[in-house]
């Protein structure tokens, strides 16, 4: 069987080889990270908090992803029939924190995220391990459109190009990212593309514009289908928007040229308010949830507008450093094989 059967989502660059020792790309990645942490409290004035490893299970607190990734669980003891689920992103606990640590309007709170997921599938992109910044910002009802999604994407963008600078300062890795990254919609997309599936429409609209944001995650299409899953009761992914379609969240995807695909590096939107919970809830056939602890603080206005979501920071010291594997980056487990084959390739996972 070979590497392709074996593991079909793996990509072997060609020749390739990276510059880096292991220690040297521990050193650097803890640089970029530092740097993309100060860009955060200074542009988007985030306050840096500390973050759960688990929450309690049945309170609706957990993220639920696309809605089918299971979470690891255990008993917690002295405390009878409790359980624990390891987080799997912080979406909604950060909703929680916002209220909790009395954040102002037009400020908030950003985290470092550490998440257990046994079900993905080993490759470059994935391992059981994610780790990534959490954030989340403090918004008005006004604010709750296209365009401020846009305005802080934006801020997003440059922060990222910022860090490429920096980074070409400190190790001579030449900047690549487009000075303006550019925006469309899943529909506009299925339009553009009606024979590609969803992750070949946004390789191949990512190929051509070498950043973009994909509006409207999450809700149905024209053709019956979702572009990609998204939970009920984080995102809006069903509030009409100024461009004649649906969904004020998306995704951000960047060209990495060492893998030559795209990468995904961010997950964000603007947070569904009690009208949209209550709509995505019934669309997606989870009235059930509206008993859960945080959905009853968001429909009992106990809980504060908001923007967030999630950056990648493997995946991010993936591209900036030029790394073929997320396990180039960070420690994991990893079937043998994999290993063995990636080493022959020159990439030396942790």
């Amino acid at each position: 069987m070979t590497a392709e059967q074996k593991f079909p989502g793996l990509i072997l660059p060609k020749d390739y080889h990276s510059d880096m020792d292991a220690l040297a790309t521990a050193y650097a990645f803890q640089q970029l990270k530092n740097f993309i942490g100060l860009n955060l409290e200074t542009e988007l004035h985030l306050h840096w908090v500390r973050a759960p490893l688990f929450v309690q299970k049945g309170t609706g607190i957990n993220d639920d992803l696309s809605g089918i990734e299971k979470p690891v669980s255990f008993p917690v003891k002295e405390m009878g029939e409790v359980e624990a689920e390891v987080v799997q992103s912080l979406a909604k606990w950060k909703r929680m924190a916002l209220a909790k640590y009395e954040i102002p309007v037009y400020q908030g709170i950003y985290t470092d995220m550490h998440a257990i997921r046994p079900e993905e599938r080993p490759d470059n992109l994935h391992s059981l391990f994610v780790d990534q910044w959490d954030w989340e910002l403090r918004i008005e009802e006004k604010d709750r459109n296209l365009d401020f999604l846009k305005k802080t994407v934006r801020k997003l963008h440059g922060i990222l190009r910022r860090t490429e600078k920096f980074i070409y300062k400190q190790y001579g890795i030449k900047p690549i990212l487009p000075e303006e990254i550019s925006f469309i919609h899943s529909e506009e997309l299925l339009q553009e593309f009606p024979h590609l599936t969803p992750a070949e429409r946004e390789n191949e609209i990512t190929r051509q514009l070498k950043a973009v944001f994909v509006i409207g995650i999450g809700g149905e299409l024209s053709d019956g289908k979702q572009h990609d899953g998204r939970s009920p009761d984080y995102d809006d992914w069903s509030t009409p928007n100024s461009r004649g379609f649906y969904g004020l969240n998306g995704d951000f995807f960047i060209w990495h040229p060492v893998l030559n695909r795209a990468i995904e590096i961010s997950s964000m939107g603007i947070r569904v308010d009690k009208e949209s919970l209550k709509n995505q809830l019934e669309l997606s056939n989870q009235n059930h949830r509206k008993e859960l602890l945080y959905h009853k603080m968001l429909l009992n206005d106990e809980l504060p507008l908001c923007i967030g979501g999630g950056i990648g920071q493997s995946r991010m010291g993936m591209y900036l450093l030029r790394k073929a594997h997320v396990g180039e980056i960070n420690a994991g487990i990893w079937p043998e094989e994999m290993i063995e084959i990636c080493s022959k390739n020159g990439i030396n996972l942790l």
